[in-house]
């Protein structure tokens, strides 16, 4: 819009007429008769005000008869209007409230009823605007109106208010306002002055004046305002303004109530503020506090008088303190400064616990923590013998190497706890910065120390017990090779002065006892795998299992379920129906969650209302875990072609059906199937070489291979399998396809097999073992040099099992196919 006006707060002449309003102060005389006048109602609106107006546009609210309002406006056009209107003999002009605020000042934007007053005086003028008073005087509905070339012209009619004989229902509307008005005034004296000059002139006896007031005091909308200002009907308008009174005071209260909870909670702030320092100035004045900097410094004092710290860190913290005392605490190196006093002043120098080296503790505590892991219990009962014997046991760095579930982690706490020593762990897994090794420089914004510091830092001894999970995970980026910056930490030649970035001072790892975890050692760099010594965990077998079971997995279940001991209980069938079918895995992790399942299912079926307690049986673990995950291992038996060898898996042992077939062709052939990995493919050709070549050695016809196109299948065709160790089996299984001969029943093999014959030892003897037991195989073939490696399992994993081991593959034949089939 081209034309626009201000319109401010209406006030009384008082207000319009200030001190530094010197000319309005020379007419107030002429104001109040103005105003007199119209009070006394001695001169009507007919008279003073003419049937045609020049027109003003409000926004955002309208103006009300009875008031003295100072008006501001600007633009050409408004202007001109205002000019129109004080040529006029009367002065009078029009004012209208717009209906759409962000519309032009036309005609068909204007409501129907305005305010007609009379111009009183103008206060300044300048080229585009122009600020006058107006007393506003009388109602009126606009007839017609037009838009002329000195702005909105409109003829009118007039509503004066009708003179009314004051009866009690009046008089109890105007107490009502009246008393409004007075709670506002007590809640926002800002309305005071504006009323104690209204009612010193104006009575009770003119109610429509005083709810005319009342409505343009208030913060009401526009919109509202306006139906308040055509409401011509005296008491439909009492009753218009004393609704939007008492929302105005509504809003008033919130607003004290909400001023005056921040006002609390300032003041509460400035009085605990000055509290506090007082407190301070008392206390420094006693001699009870001192300043936060020398409170600093004396901490650091404190605690270096219980270290023992080695000569270059003494001498670097006794300058940083000099260098520390002379900074402000305004300096940006303070805080530096403070965070590295602080971190050398914490470290455990010199702070060692007492190492526990009772044999009959650590079993106890071993035999507490696991079931099953002979081997494994043994192997730490030596460390810690040989420990006990030399006094101690630096320089020491353990590597328990085993598939994920076993008990890796945990066995790391229990040697802690048999030693007495703090325990402390943290993942490797994934970090590919060598500063998360080594710290960072403090010449960095928010450098630190690395893991290995602060591990010293939180268990807070020299010598504790750290663990160093997922060793074999650790990875390497553009930042820097973690696994490299491993080698100083666990070199025990380099150790006792291991130099941290952030600290560059040596501090001694020498005492601390590294215990590694990983899944496998194919990616753990050969420098660092020679610094630690290898520990395996094979894994638990069945029977170890089903123990695990019922002593700690079904307990630790009830319990996290809120059921009570007895009132699930699943029998050792059952159990082993469900590590058979759903937890193969070497670990129990699996087995823990399978039992969980069971128990949560349990706990639904006894928050129902059901009683007493519940069995699970073997047929009811599919309405519990549903349908199996692994089926029955499937043993072909009597069949010519088809030989059973074992495997090692991640999930443990498992066997597998090597089967061999033969197409006659006019050309010798040789294929392989079954998602075979590249060493698994060589040792299948191995296999057809070495069977092509010894034919008439074993019985069949020399030429065989050249009329025969060979196909070599290792089911089930999904899984990828590799590895060495099926050479002899697939040897075996060429061999019986050719002589149409199938092996001696429940036998099964494992072993590499050479060009020349030689069977060479394999891995997992301890897998493949349970995995032969699994499907109830008597008759094994191991090689030679895996003796050692199956003497050492437990005598109830050997029992009613036959093994043959061999070191060349005619031992294999005879002990296949029978005895006096093999040809020297």
């Amino acid at each position: 819009m081209s034309d626009s006006f201000d319109q401010d707060p209406p006030v009384g002449p008082q207000d319009a007429l200030s001190d530094d309003q010197p000319e309005v102060d020379n007419d107030q005389a002429e104001l109040e008769k103005l105003l007199d006048e119209a009070d006394s109602g001695l001169i009507l609106a007919s008279e003073v005000l003419p049937n045609g107006l020049p027109l003003i546009a409000l926004r955002p609210r309208p103006a009300f008869p009875g008031l003295l309002i100072p008006l501001s406006i600007s633009g050409e056009e408004t202007i001109k209007t205002v000019d129109r209107a004080l040529k006029t003999p009367s002065q009078a002009l029009g004012l209208v409230l717009v209906q759409d605020l962000e519309d032009e000042d036309v005609p068909a934007n204007l409501h129907q009823v305005g305010v007609a007053g009379k111009i009183v005086k103008v206060i300044n003028r300048d080229n585009d605007s122009i600020q006058f008073l107006i007393n506003c005087m009388e109602r009126f509905t606009i007839e017609e109106a037009a838009t002329t070339p000195d702005g909105l012209f409109a003829r009118v009619s007039y509503h004066p208010t009708p003179e009314l004989s004051v009866n009690q229902e009046l008089k109890a509307y105007s107490m009502a306002i009246i008393t409004t008005l007075k709670e506002l005034v007590q809640i926002n004296p800002l309305y005071s002055e504006e009323i104690k000059l209204f009612l010193g002139r104006s009575s009770m006896d003119d109610p429509g004046r005083l709810a005319d007031f009342s409505a343009n005091l208030t913060s009401g909308d526009g919109q509202e305002l306006q139906e308040i200002l055509a409401a011509f009907d005296v008491r439909r308008r009492i009753d218009l303004v004393l609704v939007l009174l008492k929302k105005e005071l509504e809003v008033s209260r919130l607003q004290t109530r909400i001023s005056k909870q921040i006002e609390e909670k300032i003041s509460a702030q400035q009085r605990e503020f000055f509290l506090k320092e007082q407190l301070k100035a008392i206390k420094q004045e006693l001699g009870l506090e001192k300043e936060g900097k020398t409170s600093e410094i004396e901490k650091f004092q404190q605690r270096l008088q219980k270290l023992a710290l080695n000569e270059e860190a003494e001498r670097a913290v006794q300058d940083e303190l000099e260098k520390f005392s002379l900074l402000e605490p305004s300096s940006p190196e303070y805080n530096v400064s403070r965070t590295y006093l602080d971190w050398l002043t914490i470290l455990p120098w010199g702070r060692f616990s007492k190492d526990r080296y009772s044999l009959k503790r650590a079993k106890k505590q071993l035999d507490k923590d696991h079931y099953g892991l002979d081997d494994v219990k043994q192997r730490i009962l030596e460390f810690i013998a040989v420990g006990k014997m030399k006094g101690d046991i630096s320089g020491s760095i353990l590597c328990l190497v085993g598939p994920p579930g076993v008990g890796k982690t945990s066995i790391g706490k229990s040697i802690a706890a048999a030693l007495g020593r703090e325990f402390f762990r943290f993942s490797l897994g994934g970090m590919r910065d060598e500063a998360e090794i080594k710290g960072h420089r403090r010449t960095y914004i928010g450098a630190m120390p690395g893991k290995f510091i602060q591990a010293m830092k939180s268990a807070g001894t020299a010598n504790p017990v750290l663990m160093l999970d997922e060793i074999d995970k650790i990875g390497a980026s553009f930042q820097g090779d973690p696994a490299s910056a491993l080698l100083e930490v666990l070199d025990p030649e380099q150790n006792s002065s291991f130099r941290d970035h952030y600290l560059d001072v040596p501090f001694d790892l020498s005492n601390v006892l590294f215990i590694a975890t990983a899944n496998q050692l194919d990616t753990i760099p050969a420098p660092l795998l020679d610094r630690m010594e290898l520990i395996r965990l094979s894994g638990y077998i069945l029977e170890e299992k089903v123990e695990i079971a019922r002593r700690y997995l079904i307990p630790k279940a009830l319990e996290a379920t809120g059921l009570k001991r007895g009132q699930v209980k699943i029998p050792n069938r059952t159990l082993r129906a469900i590590i058979d079918g759903y937890a193969r895995e070497a670990g129990v992790r699996n087995l823990e969650n399978r039992i969980r399942k069971i128990m949560r299912k349990a706990a639904m079926v006894f928050a129902g209302g059901e009683e007493g307690s519940l069995n699970v049986g073997v047929r009811d673990l599919d309405d519990y875990l549903g349908k199996p995950l692994f089926s029955p291992d499937e043993v072909f038996k009597g069949v010519p072609g088809v030989v059973t060898g074992l495997a090692w898996t991640s999930m443990g042992g498992a066997t597998l059906q090597i089967e061999a077939t033969a197409v006659q062709s006019q050309s010798k052939g040789f294929k392989q199937t079954g998602q075979l990995g590249k060493v698994m493919v060589e040792s299948s050709e191995i296999a057809y070489s070495y069977t092509m070549g010894q034919l008439k050695r074993f019985g069949a016809e020399d030429g065989w291979f050249d009329k025969h196109f060979v196909h070599l299948h290792v089911p089930a065709g999904a899984t990828p399998k590799d590895g060495p160790s099926a050479g002899i089996t697939m040897t075996t299984a060429l061999l019986s396809m050719i002589l149409g001969q199938p092996v001696i029943a429940d036998l099964a093999m494992t072993g590499e097999l050479t060009l020349t014959g030689q069977v060479l030892p394999i891995g997992g003897v301890k897998e493949k073992t349970i995995a032969a037991r699994r499907v109830g195989l008597k008759t094994l073939i191991f090689p030679a040099a895996n003796r050692n490696d199956y003497d050492a399992l437990p005598d109830f994993l050997k029992e009613g099992l036959t093994v043959h081991f061999v070191s060349e593959y005619p031992e294999v034949f005879r002990i296949a196919f029978g005895k006096g089939r093999s040809k020297t």
